[in-house]
Protein backbone atom coordinates (compact mmCIF):
# COMPACT_ATOMS: atom_id res chain seq x y z
CA UNK A 1 0.00 0.00 0.00
CA UNK A 2 1.49 3.30 -1.11
CA UNK A 3 1.03 6.24 1.23
CA UNK A 4 0.76 9.76 -0.10
CA UNK A 5 2.70 12.11 2.17
CA UNK A 6 1.74 15.74 2.43
CA UNK A 7 3.92 18.51 3.90
CA UNK A 8 2.98 20.26 7.08
CA UNK A 9 0.63 23.21 7.02
CA UNK A 10 -2.88 24.52 7.15
CA UNK A 11 -5.01 23.66 4.15
CA UNK A 12 -7.64 25.60 2.30
CA UNK A 13 -11.15 24.55 3.10
CA UNK A 14 -14.44 24.45 1.21
CA UNK A 15 -18.07 24.51 2.24
CA UNK A 16 -19.50 26.10 5.36
CA UNK A 17 -17.40 26.42 8.49
CA UNK A 18 -17.28 24.54 11.78
CA UNK A 19 -15.71 25.78 14.98
CA UNK A 20 -12.11 24.80 15.66
CA UNK A 21 -11.64 22.07 18.21
CA UNK A 22 -10.33 22.77 21.70
CA UNK A 23 -7.19 20.78 20.90
CA UNK A 24 -6.43 23.04 17.96
CA UNK A 25 -6.85 26.13 20.09
CA UNK A 26 -4.39 24.71 22.58
CA UNK A 27 -1.87 24.15 19.82
CA UNK A 28 -2.42 27.60 18.30
CA UNK A 29 -3.39 30.03 21.05
CA UNK A 30 -2.77 33.01 18.82
CA UNK A 31 -5.00 32.09 15.92
CA UNK A 32 -8.49 30.87 15.08
CA UNK A 33 -9.54 28.81 12.10
CA UNK A 34 -12.93 28.49 10.44
CA UNK A 35 -13.49 24.90 9.27
CA UNK A 36 -16.21 24.22 6.67
CA UNK A 37 -19.20 22.02 7.35
CA UNK A 38 -19.11 18.69 5.54
CA UNK A 39 -15.54 18.08 6.71
CA UNK A 40 -15.65 15.21 9.16
CA UNK A 41 -12.77 14.26 11.47
CA UNK A 42 -11.32 10.81 12.01
CA UNK A 43 -12.92 8.85 14.80
CA UNK A 44 -9.70 8.37 16.75
CA UNK A 45 -8.66 11.19 19.09
CA UNK A 46 -5.39 12.87 20.00
CA UNK A 47 -2.89 14.25 17.55
CA UNK A 48 -3.94 11.73 14.90
CA UNK A 49 -7.34 13.41 14.36
CA UNK A 50 -7.66 14.24 10.67
CA UNK A 51 -9.93 16.05 8.25
CA UNK A 52 -10.39 15.66 4.51
CA UNK A 53 -11.11 18.80 2.52
CA UNK A 54 -11.90 19.38 -1.15
CA UNK A 55 -10.12 22.64 -1.89
CA UNK A 56 -10.68 23.01 -5.65
CA UNK A 57 -12.41 21.19 -8.50
CA UNK A 58 -10.85 21.73 -11.92
CA UNK A 59 -13.17 20.89 -14.84
CA UNK A 60 -11.16 22.71 -17.52
CA UNK A 61 -10.42 19.35 -19.20
CA UNK A 62 -14.03 18.10 -18.97
CA UNK A 63 -15.01 15.25 -19.01
CA UNK A 64 -11.74 14.79 -17.11
CA UNK A 65 -12.08 16.19 -13.59
CA UNK A 66 -9.25 17.03 -11.18
CA UNK A 67 -10.16 17.15 -7.49
CA UNK A 68 -7.69 18.81 -5.10
CA UNK A 69 -7.84 17.33 -1.61
CA UNK A 70 -6.02 17.97 1.65
CA UNK A 71 -5.79 15.81 4.75
CA UNK A 72 -4.81 17.50 8.00
CA UNK A 73 -5.30 17.11 11.70
CA UNK A 74 -7.31 19.62 13.71
CA UNK A 75 -4.28 21.87 14.17
CA UNK A 76 -3.69 22.10 10.44
CA UNK A 77 -0.78 19.65 10.30
CA UNK A 78 -0.90 17.19 7.36
CA UNK A 79 -1.37 13.47 7.92
CA UNK A 80 -0.43 10.49 5.74
CA UNK A 81 -3.20 9.13 3.51
CA UNK A 82 -3.11 5.85 1.61
CA UNK A 83 -4.29 5.96 -1.99
CA UNK A 84 -5.95 2.57 -1.41
CA UNK A 85 -7.99 4.11 1.38
CA UNK A 86 -9.49 6.91 -0.71
CA UNK A 87 -13.03 6.61 -2.04
CA UNK A 88 -14.47 9.06 -4.56
CA UNK A 89 -18.16 9.45 -5.41
CA UNK A 90 -19.98 11.57 -7.99
CA UNK A 91 -23.70 12.05 -7.38
CA UNK A 92 -23.45 9.17 -4.92
CA UNK A 93 -21.95 6.74 -7.46
CA UNK A 94 -18.45 5.30 -6.82
CA UNK A 95 -15.71 6.52 -9.16
CA UNK A 96 -12.51 4.74 -10.13
CA UNK A 97 -9.73 7.38 -10.23
CA UNK A 98 -7.34 7.39 -13.16
CA UNK A 99 -4.53 8.73 -10.97
CA UNK A 100 -3.75 10.11 -7.54
CA UNK A 101 -0.81 12.50 -7.27
CA UNK A 102 0.76 13.38 -3.94
CA UNK A 103 2.54 16.45 -2.63
CA UNK A 104 5.28 17.64 -4.96
CA UNK A 105 3.53 16.09 -7.97
CA UNK A 106 0.44 18.29 -8.16
CA UNK A 107 2.08 21.02 -10.23
CA UNK A 108 2.79 24.72 -9.81
CA UNK A 109 0.74 26.92 -7.50
CA UNK A 110 -0.53 30.33 -8.59
CA UNK A 111 -1.25 32.70 -5.69
CA UNK A 112 -2.55 36.25 -5.68
CA UNK A 113 -1.65 38.10 -2.48
CA UNK A 114 -4.24 40.80 -1.75
CA UNK A 115 -3.17 43.27 0.96
CA UNK A 116 -5.21 45.96 2.70
CA UNK A 117 -3.42 49.33 2.66
CA UNK A 118 -6.35 51.40 3.95
CA UNK A 119 -5.89 53.99 6.66
CA UNK A 120 -6.91 51.52 9.36
CA UNK A 121 -3.84 49.39 8.52
CA UNK A 122 -1.61 52.26 9.64
CA UNK A 123 -2.49 51.56 13.28
CA UNK A 124 -0.31 49.43 15.61
CA UNK A 125 2.20 48.58 12.89
CA UNK A 126 -0.24 46.37 10.96
CA UNK A 127 1.06 47.29 7.51
CA UNK A 128 4.66 46.51 8.46
CA UNK A 129 3.50 43.15 9.79
CA UNK A 130 1.61 42.51 6.56
CA UNK A 131 4.75 43.19 4.52
CA UNK A 132 6.79 40.80 6.65
CA UNK A 133 4.16 38.06 6.31
CA UNK A 134 3.90 38.46 2.53
CA UNK A 135 7.69 38.28 2.20
CA UNK A 136 7.68 35.06 4.24
CA UNK A 137 5.15 33.57 1.85
CA UNK A 138 7.25 34.49 -1.18
CA UNK A 139 10.37 33.00 0.43
CA UNK A 140 8.83 29.52 0.49
CA UNK A 141 7.61 29.47 -3.11
CA UNK A 142 8.61 26.28 -4.90
CA UNK A 143 10.05 25.99 -8.43
CA UNK A 144 7.32 26.72 -10.97
CA UNK A 145 5.17 28.66 -8.51
CA UNK A 146 4.08 32.20 -9.28
CA UNK A 147 2.60 34.95 -7.16
CA UNK A 148 1.19 38.41 -7.69
CA UNK A 149 0.32 41.36 -5.47
CA UNK A 150 -2.79 43.54 -5.34
CA UNK A 151 -3.02 46.42 -2.87
CA UNK A 152 -6.32 48.07 -2.03
CA UNK A 153 -7.80 50.94 -0.17
CA UNK A 154 -10.77 52.64 -1.85
CA UNK A 155 -9.20 51.58 -5.17
CA UNK A 156 -7.44 48.39 -6.25
CA UNK A 157 -3.93 48.47 -7.69
CA UNK A 158 -2.12 45.59 -9.38
CA UNK A 159 1.27 46.26 -7.84
CA UNK A 160 2.83 43.12 -9.36
CA UNK A 161 1.21 40.74 -11.88
CA UNK A 162 1.84 37.01 -11.56
CA UNK A 163 5.56 36.24 -11.70
CA UNK A 164 8.13 33.76 -10.45
CA UNK A 165 10.62 36.60 -9.87
CA UNK A 166 11.04 36.74 -6.10
CA UNK A 167 13.05 39.94 -6.23
CA UNK A 168 10.31 41.73 -8.15
CA UNK A 169 7.75 40.48 -5.65
CA UNK A 170 9.86 41.60 -2.70
CA UNK A 171 10.26 45.09 -4.14
CA UNK A 172 6.53 45.32 -4.81
CA UNK A 173 5.72 44.30 -1.23
CA UNK A 174 8.18 46.80 0.26
CA UNK A 175 6.64 49.62 -1.78
CA UNK A 176 3.24 49.39 -0.08
CA UNK A 177 1.95 52.52 1.68
CA UNK A 178 -1.31 53.20 3.46
CA UNK A 179 -4.09 55.19 1.82
CA UNK A 180 -7.77 55.88 2.40
CA UNK A 181 -10.90 53.78 2.99
CA UNK A 182 -11.38 50.05 2.38
CA UNK A 183 -12.88 48.29 -0.66
CA UNK A 184 -11.90 44.67 -0.08
CA UNK A 185 -14.51 42.93 -2.23
CA UNK A 186 -13.61 45.11 -5.23
CA UNK A 187 -9.98 44.06 -4.85
CA UNK A 188 -10.94 40.39 -4.65
CA UNK A 189 -12.93 40.67 -7.87
CA UNK A 190 -9.76 41.95 -9.54
CA UNK A 191 -7.81 39.06 -8.04
CA UNK A 192 -10.26 36.56 -9.51
CA UNK A 193 -9.89 38.21 -12.92
CA UNK A 194 -6.13 37.93 -12.76
CA UNK A 195 -6.38 34.17 -12.18
CA UNK A 196 -9.36 33.21 -14.33
CA UNK A 197 -7.30 32.21 -17.38
CA UNK A 198 -4.93 30.06 -15.30
CA UNK A 199 -5.37 26.29 -15.18
CA UNK A 200 -4.35 24.15 -12.23
CA UNK A 201 -4.19 25.08 -8.56
CA UNK A 202 -4.78 28.74 -7.84
CA UNK A 203 -5.53 30.63 -4.65
CA UNK A 204 -6.06 34.09 -3.22
CA UNK A 205 -4.90 35.10 0.26
CA UNK A 206 -6.36 38.39 1.45
CA UNK A 207 -5.01 40.20 4.49
CA UNK A 208 -7.16 42.88 6.08
CA UNK A 209 -8.48 44.20 9.33
CA UNK A 210 -11.93 43.58 7.91
CA UNK A 211 -13.30 47.12 7.93
CA UNK A 212 -14.67 47.18 4.38
CA UNK A 213 -16.68 50.36 3.86
CA UNK A 214 -16.28 51.31 0.19
CA UNK A 215 -16.77 48.28 -2.10
CA UNK A 216 -19.04 48.58 -5.10
CA UNK A 217 -19.74 44.82 -5.17
CA UNK A 218 -21.24 42.65 -2.45
CA UNK A 219 -20.02 39.31 -1.16
CA UNK A 220 -22.67 37.48 -3.18
CA UNK A 221 -21.65 39.28 -6.36
CA UNK A 222 -18.02 38.40 -5.70
CA UNK A 223 -18.83 34.71 -5.23
CA UNK A 224 -20.96 34.62 -8.38
CA UNK A 225 -17.93 35.79 -10.37
CA UNK A 226 -15.67 33.25 -8.69
CA UNK A 227 -17.71 30.29 -9.90
CA UNK A 228 -17.39 26.65 -8.89
CA UNK A 229 -13.89 26.23 -10.30
CA UNK A 230 -12.41 29.60 -9.39
CA UNK A 231 -9.60 30.14 -6.92
CA UNK A 232 -10.11 29.48 -3.25
CA UNK A 233 -10.02 32.60 -1.12
CA UNK A 234 -8.40 32.45 2.30
CA UNK A 235 -8.75 35.40 4.64
CA UNK A 236 -6.34 36.52 7.34
CA UNK A 237 -7.68 38.94 9.91
CA UNK A 238 -5.21 41.20 11.69
CA UNK A 239 -6.72 43.12 14.56
CA UNK A 240 -8.75 42.96 17.74
CA UNK A 241 -12.37 41.94 17.29
CA UNK A 242 -13.30 43.47 20.64
CA UNK A 243 -12.44 46.88 19.17
CA UNK A 244 -14.87 46.60 16.27
CA UNK A 245 -16.84 49.84 16.16
CA UNK A 246 -14.61 51.37 18.81
CA UNK A 247 -11.34 52.06 17.00
CA UNK A 248 -9.49 51.43 13.75
CA UNK A 249 -7.83 48.42 15.43
CA UNK A 250 -11.18 46.59 15.37
CA UNK A 251 -11.63 43.43 13.30
CA UNK A 252 -14.84 42.57 11.44
CA UNK A 253 -14.28 38.86 11.99
CA UNK A 254 -17.77 37.74 11.07
CA UNK A 255 -17.46 39.07 7.54
CA UNK A 256 -14.04 37.50 7.02
CA UNK A 257 -15.25 34.12 8.30
CA UNK A 258 -18.21 34.24 5.93
CA UNK A 259 -15.97 35.12 3.00
CA UNK A 260 -13.53 32.26 3.63
CA UNK A 261 -16.16 29.62 4.29
CA UNK A 262 -18.17 30.44 1.16
CA UNK A 263 -15.15 30.89 -1.11
CA UNK A 264 -13.55 27.53 -0.36
CA UNK A 265 -10.77 28.94 1.78
CA UNK A 266 -9.64 29.02 5.38
CA UNK A 267 -9.95 31.87 7.84
CA UNK A 268 -7.16 32.67 10.31
CA UNK A 269 -7.03 35.45 12.88
CA UNK A 270 -4.32 36.97 14.99
CA UNK A 271 -4.20 40.12 17.07
CA UNK A 272 -0.41 39.91 17.30
CA UNK A 273 1.48 41.36 14.36
CA UNK A 274 4.55 39.30 15.27
CA UNK A 275 2.56 36.08 14.81
CA UNK A 276 1.22 37.07 11.39
CA UNK A 277 4.35 35.79 9.66
CA UNK A 278 3.75 32.33 11.12
CA UNK A 279 0.18 32.37 9.80
CA UNK A 280 1.40 33.01 6.26
CA UNK A 281 4.08 30.34 6.54
CA UNK A 282 1.47 27.82 7.61
CA UNK A 283 -0.81 28.82 4.73
CA UNK A 284 2.07 28.46 2.31
CA UNK A 285 2.93 24.97 3.53
CA UNK A 286 -0.72 24.02 3.35
CA UNK A 287 -1.11 25.09 -0.25
CA UNK A 288 1.71 22.72 -1.18
CA UNK A 289 0.40 19.84 0.92
CA UNK A 290 -2.53 18.86 -1.25
CA UNK A 291 -2.85 15.96 -3.62
CA UNK A 292 -5.02 15.65 -6.70
CA UNK A 293 -7.41 12.89 -7.74
CA UNK A 294 -8.06 12.70 -11.49
CA UNK A 295 -10.98 10.82 -13.02
CA UNK A 296 -13.22 10.83 -16.10
CA UNK A 297 -16.85 11.44 -15.28
CA UNK A 298 -19.40 8.82 -16.27
CA UNK A 299 -21.69 11.72 -17.23
CA UNK A 300 -19.80 13.26 -20.17
CA UNK A 301 -22.59 15.60 -21.33
CA UNK A 302 -22.51 19.31 -20.50
CA UNK A 303 -26.09 19.40 -19.23
CA UNK A 304 -25.71 22.45 -16.97
CA UNK A 305 -26.75 20.48 -13.87
CA UNK A 306 -24.74 20.69 -10.62
CA UNK A 307 -22.96 17.49 -9.60
CA UNK A 308 -21.86 16.58 -6.10
CA UNK A 309 -18.49 15.09 -5.25
CA UNK A 310 -17.66 13.19 -2.06
CA UNK A 311 -14.24 12.05 -0.90
CA UNK A 312 -14.09 9.52 1.91
CA UNK A 313 -11.65 7.26 3.68
CA UNK A 314 -12.65 3.61 3.83
CA UNK A 315 -11.01 3.17 7.22
CA UNK A 316 -12.75 6.06 9.01
CA UNK A 317 -15.58 8.56 9.00
CA UNK A 318 -13.43 11.27 7.41
CA UNK A 319 -15.21 12.80 4.44
CA UNK A 320 -15.48 15.98 2.43
CA UNK A 321 -18.02 17.26 -0.08
CA UNK A 322 -18.02 19.66 -3.00
CA UNK A 323 -19.85 20.29 -6.22
CA UNK A 324 -19.21 21.45 -9.74
CA UNK A 325 -21.20 22.34 -12.82
CA UNK A 326 -20.13 20.88 -16.18
CA UNK A 327 -21.40 23.96 -17.99
CA UNK A 328 -23.53 24.02 -21.09
CA UNK A 329 -26.25 26.60 -21.81
CA UNK A 330 -27.86 24.32 -24.41
CA UNK A 331 -27.84 20.73 -23.08
CA UNK A 332 -25.93 18.25 -25.21
CA UNK A 333 -27.51 15.04 -26.48
CA UNK A 334 -26.11 11.57 -26.13
CA UNK A 335 -25.83 10.80 -29.88
CA UNK A 336 -25.21 13.16 -32.74
CA UNK A 337 -27.00 12.56 -36.04
CA UNK A 338 -24.80 12.15 -39.15
CA UNK A 339 -23.89 15.42 -40.82
CA UNK A 340 -25.46 14.44 -44.16
CA UNK A 341 -28.79 13.69 -42.47
CA UNK A 342 -28.54 16.94 -40.56
CA UNK A 343 -27.86 18.87 -43.77
CA UNK A 344 -30.74 17.21 -45.60
CA UNK A 345 -33.12 17.94 -42.75
CA UNK A 346 -32.00 21.56 -42.67
CA UNK A 347 -32.50 21.91 -46.44
CA UNK A 348 -36.01 20.44 -46.27
CA UNK A 349 -36.97 22.77 -43.45
CA UNK A 350 -35.60 25.75 -45.35
CA UNK A 351 -37.53 24.75 -48.46
CA UNK A 352 -40.77 24.38 -46.52
CA UNK A 353 -40.19 27.76 -44.96
CA UNK A 354 -39.62 29.45 -48.29
CA UNK A 355 -42.28 27.56 -50.27
CA UNK A 356 -45.24 29.90 -49.52
CA UNK A 357 -43.15 32.92 -50.45
CA UNK A 358 -42.04 31.34 -53.71
CA UNK A 359 -45.61 30.40 -54.61
CA UNK A 360 -46.88 33.93 -53.96
CA UNK A 361 -44.04 35.43 -55.97
CA UNK A 362 -44.74 33.07 -58.86
CA UNK A 363 -48.44 33.88 -58.95
CA UNK A 364 -47.76 37.59 -58.86
CA UNK A 365 -45.32 37.39 -61.74
CA UNK A 366 -47.76 35.34 -63.77
CA UNK A 367 -50.51 37.95 -63.34
CA UNK A 368 -48.23 40.69 -64.60
CA UNK A 369 -47.26 38.98 -67.92
CA UNK A 370 -49.59 40.05 -70.87
CA UNK A 371 -51.01 37.21 -72.94
CA UNK A 372 -51.13 37.68 -76.81
CA UNK A 373 -54.62 38.36 -78.25
CA UNK A 374 -56.03 35.82 -80.67
CA UNK A 375 -56.20 37.21 -84.20
CA UNK A 376 -59.62 37.29 -85.93
CA UNK A 377 -59.69 34.94 -88.93
CA UNK A 378 -59.92 36.66 -92.28
CA UNK A 379 -62.73 35.64 -94.62
CA UNK A 380 -61.66 33.07 -97.09
CA UNK A 381 -60.85 34.63 -100.46
CA UNK A 382 -61.45 33.22 -103.81
CA UNK A 383 -58.35 32.01 -105.42
CA UNK A 384 -58.09 32.31 -109.06
CA UNK A 385 -55.47 30.01 -110.31
CA UNK A 386 -55.56 31.12 -113.93
CA UNK A 387 -57.79 32.83 -116.31
CA UNK A 388 -59.92 30.37 -118.09
CA UNK A 389 -60.25 30.75 -121.82
CA UNK A 390 -63.79 30.49 -122.85
CA UNK A 391 -64.35 27.51 -125.01
CA UNK A 392 -64.42 28.14 -128.76
CA UNK A 393 -67.69 27.94 -130.35
CA UNK A 394 -67.84 24.73 -132.21
CA UNK A 395 -67.71 25.53 -135.85
CA UNK A 396 -69.82 24.04 -138.49
CA UNK A 397 -68.26 21.99 -141.13
CA UNK A 398 -69.83 22.48 -144.48
CA UNK A 399 -69.51 19.65 -146.83
CA UNK A 400 -69.51 20.41 -150.39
Amino acid sequence: MTAIRVPKGITRLSGARLGLSIGALALMPWTALSVPRGTLPFAQGGSTDAQLRITQIDRSGFPEIRVYVSATDASGEPVAVSSDDLRLFENGQPIEPESILGAGEVGPLMTMLVVDISGSMDVAGKLDAAKSAALAYVDQMEPGDQAGLIAFDVESTIVQPLTDDRQALAEAIQSLKTGGDTAMFDALVEGVRQLESIDGRKAIIVLTDGLDNSSHVTLDELLSQTGDQGPSISAVGLGDRSQLGVSFAGLDEGRLETLASRAGGVYARTADAAELRQVYERLGRALHSEYVVTYVTALPLRDGVNRTLDVRLASSAAAASGRYNPGGVVPEVAQTAPWNLFGLTLAVLAALLLLPTLIRAGLGAANRVPFPRRAEPKPAGRVRLREETPPLEQGRIRLH
